[in-house]
């Protein structure tokens, strides 16, 4: 069985991993920030070669992390289609133009205007969801939980995010010892099986899995209670670094990215840019 790695640190010599996990992390929310709030179409393409720029450089490969892209893929399929099923001339309202295209059924046209804001709601996911996926592969999850209580976050709820990060490979790993050894005991969940057969049969991994699951969190709960974790209102971090020169100038540059996008987005008073504005 091919291994699949999904959400975990990727540790590579690039200046991206270099930068400290409190870098990062502003970064990666100016950088959604921005992303969120704007749909201006400039601004996402701007976005969109920045941050391919960035993946570059980072040298996380795009088979790293595909397993989450194709859900992310999936999800701004079955996004992009309701927004249609529900609101199939949104576009018209919110540009105030109708160029019609071509006429489906009944109410359901295409537009150019419903086509240019599906083309936004497509550029914002993909601006934000590499770089989430990237922040989460370049960052040690230790590293990500001390950022987070440098900027005031509970350690308490940090250290719950990077004990959540790194348990993930845990669960990949078991469910896939799991899974071959009730395959070498005739328990098929290929695609030569009916459905329904391969569902049954995934009970037979997922039972384990939860139970070796919920076995190993008592474990961590009761060395962590044995040591008095939670017992200070603050603690030190051992992956703690102070910000260098590097650091700076990515805070800088994402703070530029922040006001160059909000600036763009608002200056005729409206974050929705409008090519089919008539004069």
């Amino acid at each position: 069985m091919a291994k699949i790695a999904i959400l975990n640190y990727i540790k590579r010599s690039s200046p991206v991993h270099e930068l400290t996990g409190t870098t990062k992390l502003i970064f990666f929310i100016a950088w959604s920030v921005t992303s969120m709030v704007t749909f201006d179409t400039r601004v996402l393409v701007c976005m969109l070669a920045v941050g391919a720029v960035i993946f570059k450089v980072s040298q996380i490969r795009i088979r790293d992390i595909n397993v989450v892209l194709g859900l992310a893929a999936v999800f701004l399929l079955l996004n992009n289609f309701f927004i249609y099923l529900f609101t199939p001339e949104y576009g018209v309202e919110l540009y105030e133009s109708r160029d019609l295209l071509f006429t489906i059924v009944g109410r359901y046209t295409v537009t150019a205007q419903q086509l240019f804001y599906h083309l936004n709601i497509t550029l914002k996911v993909i601006c934000v969801v590499p770089i989430a996926l990237l922040f989460i592969a370049c960052t040690d999850p230790s590293e990500f939980a001390s950022s987070l209580a440098r900027i005031g976050v509970s350690y308490r709820a940090g250290y719950a995010v990077s004990l959540a990060l790194r348990y993930i490979p845990d669960v990949q790993r078991e469910y896939r010892n799991i899974s071959q050894a009730q395959q070498a005991r005739g328990i098929d969940i290929s695609g030569k099986d009916k459905l329904f057969t391969r569902l049954k049969n995934s009970v037979a991994i997922l039972l384990p899995l939860i139970m070796s699951s919920l076995n190993r969190i008592e474990t961590v709960s009761n060395a962590m209670e044995l040591r008095g974790f939670g017992k200070k209102d603050k603690r030190t971090w051992y992956t703690r670094r102070e910000l260098g020169r590097n650091d700076w100038l990515a805070i800088g540059f994402a703070v530029v990215i922040l006001a160059a996008g909000l600036i763009v987005t608002f200056w005729d008073g409206s974050r929705y840019f409008n090519p089919f504005l008539r004069w």
